[in-house]
């Protein structure tokens, strides 16, 4: 997966935010739209003053932020206590262990760290679950965590993957799966599923935790703008554009790549790596 963009309804307190509690760096800032990441870009933020939240529709339900090792993870959570970031939950699903946090304009979080890929490749479905996260282990890969250095997210942090809220979940996985391609890897009935490539654990996941039977989060709200999906060439752009087209869509060539959009109206783009 590649960056999500988000409006937001005060740029330059999103800026500190994002920078200062999570841990990214401003790479490029044009007026009212700011790229942020660490060695390659992540997020962008696009001022929209004063809109409001975008909760209840359909969206983002969080942007993954996957870092490179299990140490990384705990220094993050040594600067989230030391600095007081707030926090929505900490979890352990198994195949990795997981942050959960809010901006101020509520876009979901999770700041993350995968467990060897030897220890769930090809069980995904029997193995993944959401269990307290062991801080306590967490923080052994520290020799201190009060005095353990962060100088935000290092290099090789990624989009892990993203998470949408979405209307429908099977609707949403006759998409993802039928005509883009990603696999089936876990789905909780009409409620969530885990889609991927590669047979990673999930690139895509969709709920209707909060969004069952939505609308589009509309202009004057602070919303998911467009998530990318990257792909390995120009070739396989065009060539899942026209499974899109084949559907009924019109996907749209601008900047980057091509944009389609999922039965949720989440908008995506296909880009080439």
């Amino acid at each position: 997966m590649g960056p999500v963009e988000l409006s937001v309804s005060d740029l330059e307190r999103s800026l500190d935010y994002w920078q200062n509690a999570v841990g990214l760096r401003l790479l490029a800032r044009d007026g009212g739209r700011a790229s942020l990441g660490a060695d390659r870009e992540l997020v962008v933020l696009v001022a929209e003053p004063g809109a409001r939240s975008a909760r209840g529709h359909t969206g983002l339900y969080h942007v993954a932020l996957l870092l490179p090792d299990r140490p990384s993870l705990a220094r993050w959570l040594a600067h989230a206590a030391r600095e007081q970031v707030g926090l929505e939950g900490l979890s352990d699903h198994a195949v990795s262990e997981a942050i959960y946090l809010r901006d101020p304009d509520e876009h979901g979080i999770e700041i993350y760290a995968d467990r060897p890929r030897e220890r769930w490749d090809g069980r995904v479905r029997e193995l993944m679950t959401t269990l307290p996260l062991d801080v306590d282990s967490l923080f052994g890969e520290l020799e201190d965590p009060q005095t353990a250095e962060f100088d935000g997210l290092p290099d090789g942090t990624v989009v892990g993957h993203t998470h949408l809220c979405v209307a429908d979940v099977p609707a949403t996985v006759a998409f993802y799966h039928e005509v883009l391609g990603f696999e089936l890897m876990a789905q909780l009935g009409p409620m969530a599923a885990f889609l991927a490539a590669g047979g990673y654990h999930h690139h895509v996941g969709a709920n209707t935790w909060e969004s069952r039977g939505a609308t589009p989060a509309p202009p004057g709200t602070a919303r998911l703008l467009r998530a990318t999906v990257v792909l390995p060439s120009a070739a396989e752009v065009q060539r899942l554009a026209a499974r899109v087209s084949d559907e009924g869509q019109e996907p749209e060539a601008g900047d980057g790549g091509i944009a389609v959009r999922d039965p949720s109206g989440n908008v995506l783009v296909l880009a080439a790596a």
